[in-house]
């Protein structure tokens, strides 16, 4: 926990951020023309492994910090059969960028969810600092292509439970400040199936303005149209699936994967059984189902390894996104939307997020409000 206190006083990319020019729009940043990198005649496994040397797997969800808690000792630079995620896993999956989740159990909540969040992040920093080799802690995008251009995986501390705010603004500024990149909006009186209160508008606005990304995997219908109208920045799912193929509490039905994709959100697809199914064709139809809707640039990948899931055949661990990548190549993806669903969506909504907080920086002081006043 010391570390954590010595990042509050040390942290200073907040109030930079304040004296940076604000972009007009993320319009004004368009995307490179994409080059092919791959040879078409070559077989899908091949080229697989082309595209993802050049435009790695952002994988949107990683339960490995809570997996390792439980381990009595662990070499994840030399390999790990404990968990479904190492270096060398990562290294042959071509994963660049991984969100390392911050959730609890079910059952910790108030005080107890504060404390057990800063624990869970003073738990990853310290994985990542036993592997200087091979991952750095990142906070944006720039950070994470910078960590990836130097064979390093990049980690951003995040998703977080809601319950981890303690039903407070100032909180929330703190773990900002000590790494939390994204909160989850839901499991909290403020965020429930009803939608979000006032104070839950006014949590998303001050994540608009600090730069922190809203998760709503696993939101009501009513959280998710409150959180397009009031949020500026896109928002992103980081366990969702197609409900029409595979029922799930957690899958988007077909509507709010249009309404995801119009609001320039991003549905990350997680490789679990339950929700997508047992086969590696399932994931693939998942994916192609939520491109169709929300287009290619609103689907994403969450390996949701080293989480309590069962995982299809053939993506038992973080090794095997190339076979998935050679599947959706055999169903004729364009390379430029492969390099878009594992590497640049998820640059994308880190940007844009990035630019949104700069601008509300201008406009908005730090929020004073709090729950009784708004919601009492």
């Amino acid at each position: 926990m010391a570390d954590l206190q010595d990042d509050l006083h040390t942290s200073t990319e907040a109030g930079e951020l304040d004296d940076l020019p604000v972009p007009l729009d993320a319009e004004a940043f368009p995307p490179e023309p994409y080059t092919p990198v791959s040879d078409p005649d070559a077989a899908p496994l091949e080229r697989a492994h082309a595209v993802l040397a050049a435009h790695p797997v952002a994988d949107g969800y990683s339960g490995l910090p809570w997996a390792l808690k439980h381990l009595p000792w662990y070499d994840l630079e030399l390999g790990e059969s404990g968990v479904d995620t190492d270096i060398p896993r990562l290294r042959e999956g071509h994963v660049g960028a991984l969100f390392a989740s911050l959730h609890l159990p079910e059952g910790i909540d108030g005080d107890r969810a504060v404390g057990a969040t800063m624990d869970q992040l003073d738990l990853l920093k310290t994985i990542v600092r036993g592997c200087p080799e091979g991952l750095r802690l990142v906070l944006d995008a720039g950070e994470a292509t910078d960590a990836r251009n130097c064979g390093r995986v990049a980690v951003l501390p995040g998703p977080a439970g809601a319950a981890a705010l303690g039903d407070s603004l100032g909180i929330l500024r703190s773990l900002y400040a000590l790494g939390v990149r994204v909160l989850s909006l839901t499991g909290a009186a403020w965020a429930s199936g009803a939608g979000l209160t006032r104070f839950g508008e006014e949590v998303v606005r001050e994540m608009n303005r600090l730069g922190m990304i809203a998760d709503l995997s696993g939101a009501s219908a009513e959280t998710f149209r409150r959180t397009f109208a009031v949020s500026k920045a896109p928002v992103l799912c980081t366990r969702s699936a197609a409900r029409s193929l595979r029922p799930h509490p957690a899958n988007l039905p077909d509507d709010l994967l249009v309404e995801l994709g119009e609001a320039g959100g991003l549905c990350m697809v997680p490789l679990t059984a339950e929700q997508t199914g047992p086969t590696v064709r399932d994931v693939a139809d998942h994916l192609d189902h939520v491109r169709d809707l929300a287009g290619p640039q609103s689907v994403g990948l969450a390996g949701t390894y080293d989480a309590g899931t069962a995982h299809p055949l053939e993506l038992s661990d973080a090794s095997c996104y190339p076979r998935l990548i050679a599947e959706l190549l055999r169903r004729h993806w364009h390379e430029a939307d492969v390099a878009l669903l594992t590497w640049g969506n998820v640059q994308r909504v880190l940007r844009e997020s990035a630019f949104t907080a700069r601008a509300a920086r201008v406009r908005r002081q730090p929020s004073t409000a709090n729950i009784a006043d708004l919601d009492g």
